[in-house]
């Protein structure tokens, strides 16, 4: 092995176990309320009030996708599936929940979620070296960019029908969520005072 494969891999590898801990951490929060997160029931509400229902199905979809999908790129397993299911996750999140509030990730914008996605993005056409279940099984070799950027149009138009199932209208939800940032907002001022 040259030096020049072997730091190839090793950057694959930290970058892998990274992106896939984060997410499946992450969709951890949301099924299980680990690592301080709302749980299951906190996250239905919120899924709800987005106009997903019933909320609890969806939250519990996206947390699996996001633990899953978490889990396949860490491990390097399954070629492309695991990034096109975490951009499927990042669309309908960035939709949902982000792109309101503009691109930066301070002002609760989608900043990370692309971050989240270019990582997919470069996993899913290059493929995940030779640290990997892919390369310990043989997959790595059926497994090309081409092949990467389908997989990746498939989460996109996955993440375009669950959007299209949503109950209330976009413009409505994003109201919506623009009174409750606010009414917490002002929540959390007069607690802090």
């Amino acid at each position: 092995m040259n030096t020049d494969k072997a730091l190839r891999d090793l950057s694959l590898l930290a970058a892998r176990l990274t992106l896939g801990a984060s997410i499946a951490a992450h969709g951890s929060q949301k099924m299980f309320g680990a690592f301080g997160g709302p749980g299951i029931e906190g996250v239905s509400q919120g899924f709800s009030s987005m106009g997903f229902e019933p909320g609890e199905r969806y939250a519990r979809a996206a947390s699996m996708a996001e633990i899953g999908s978490g889990t396949l790129i860490a491990l390097g397993a399954l070629g492309p599936v695991g990034p096109a299911m975490l951009i499927s996750v990042m669309i309908t999140a960035i939709e949902t929940a982000h792109r309101p509030k503009g691109f930066w990730a301070a002002n609760g914008g989608y900043e990370l979620n692309v971050m989240y996605m270019l990582g997919a993005l470069l996993l899913a056409t290059e493929g995940y070296g030779s640290l990997s279940v892919d390369a310990l099984l043989g997959i790595h070799k059926k497994t090309n960019a081409t092949l990467g950027w389908l997989a990746l149009a498939g989460g996109a138009v996955a993440a375009a029908i669950i959007l299209g199932q949503r109950n209330v209208p976009l413009q409505q939800s994003s109201q919506q969520r623009q009174k409750t940032t606010e009414k917490n907002e002002v929540e959390t001022r007069a607690t802090a005072s």
